[in-house]
């Protein structure tokens, strides 16, 4: 007896969009943490939390950028002014190979801020701790609504806030985690920067297959 088998080359595909997190539940607070300057003698303060901003829940990512620096400090750091969300890492690591674009919806202060993707490590320093990062720059819109879609061909390999300048391929099949940060200084053109108060709403952070 001969059974035909039939199915459809589309059941064999990946969906064409993927939720990586939705910032819909305080439950999301336990998967990030923050940091700043301040953890190097700087005076950047910043705090995530969920709040109903009159659209339902949603991830509110704010604080305030500082160039000061304490006296005394036992850190040199070169430049001040920065805070960050980072996920804490994912049980194992999540595979976007399939996946050729990463997007935010959000609202925010006009400010440009850095979305960045840690990998595994096999770039800078093998058999240490550190992970590799990549970074692409997000420009947020004052005070409306905005789905941000960046090309993963457009991240950039750095290191500890500088481009590699090499050529690289982003090793998407082990994604640790990822993290939003911003900076008093640098950023888009045209975009609002220096130090002072911050403020970003977040939604959802997606992966899409738009080829």
């Amino acid at each position: 007896m001969f059974i035909a088998l039939t199915w459809n080359v589309e059941d064999l595909m990946p969906p064409t969009e993927r939720l990586i997190f939705n910032f819909n539940s305080r439950e999301e607070l336990k998967k990030w943490h923050l940091y700043s300057d301040s953890e190097y003698g700087g005076s950047s303060s910043a705090s995530l939390e969920i709040m109903d901003e009159g659209n339902g829940l949603q991830g509110v990512f704010s604080g305030n950028l500082s160039l000061d620096v304490a006296e005394g400090s036992k850190w040199n750091i070169s430049r001040s002014g920065f805070c960050g969300m980072r996920s804490k890492k994912f049980d194992g690591f999540i595979d976007l190979d399939a996946y050729d674009t990463i997007a935010l919806k959000l609202k925010g202060d006009g400010r440009s801020y850095i979305t960045t993707i840690y990998t595994e490590n096999w770039v800078n320093s093998p058999g240490q701790m550190e992970d590799n990062s990549w970074q692409a720059f997000v420009f947020v819109p004052k005070d409306n609504w905005y789905i941000a879609r960046i090309p993963l061909a457009r991240y950039l390999p750095t290191w500890r806030g500088n481009v590699i300048d090499a050529s690289m391929e982003m090793n998407q099949s082990r994604i640790l985690g990822m993290s939003l940060s911003v900076n008093a200084g640098g950023g888009i053109p045209g975009a609002r920067s220096g130090p002072g108060d911050f403020k970003v709403e977040l939604d959802w952070i997606k992966a899409f297959r738009t080829q």
